[in-house]
């Protein structure tokens, strides 16, 4: 368990092709005062999307031995980790923004009780158009992410809903409403 930071965390979440990484980095862009924890993913940077840390799934399990990381996960057949320093942000009082699983959101809970669920949505036939564009999956797994699309979030998850039907510009300006309130 981590002290009680000075910040707030938001964990956000939502299906494949909600837009998460856009809108994040968008609110970024607008404002700079917040900071976008980078997570570390076993697979290949692509230079489109989130900037993460890459690493093999090895070197994954290597630092999962050495508890490099404040939370991780395993969603899409890739491991997902968040390294304790990725965290400090908090203690400055800073907003923190972390791009999350909602497999992951017990864990999360656990460790950050404060944190703040952000879910993201977009409705389907929106969804598979984004991950077609992205050109990142093939067309089966694409099939397996919008499967997955209505996953809901754990019973008694408190969280506020921000839509990202329209252009990214109103996505951005909703989820940069619902952080600040």
């Amino acid at each position: 368990m981590i002290a009680v930071p000075k910040g707030k965390l938001y964990f956000v979440v939502g299906p494949s092709g909600a837009g998460k990484d856009t809108l994040l980095a968008g609110a970024l862009a607008a404002d700079p005062s917040l900071y976008w924890a980078q997570r570390v993913i076993s697979r290949e940077q692509t230079g489109q999307g989130e900037p993460f840390a890459p690493c093999s799934e090895a070197d994954f399990q290597a630092r999962l031995s050495a508890s490099d990381f404040a939370l991780h996960w395993q969603a899409h057949g890739l491991f997902y980790g968040v390294c304790h320093a990725e965290f400090a942000p908090l203690t400055h009082g800073r907003t923190v923004l972390l791009n999350g699983s909602r497999g992951a959101i017990a864990q999360a809970q656990a460790a950050f009780p404060t944190l703040q669920i952000l879910l993201i949505t977009a409705p389907i036939p929106l969804l598979a158009q984004r991950l077609a564009a992205r050109g990142r999956e093939s067309s089966t797994d694409i099939e397996a992410r919008l499967a997955r699309a209505d996953l809901g979030l754990p019973e008694g998850v408190q969280f506020t809903e921000v839509c990202n039907d329209l252009a990214p510009e109103i996505g951005i300006a909703r989820l940069l409403q619902a952080i600040r309130g």
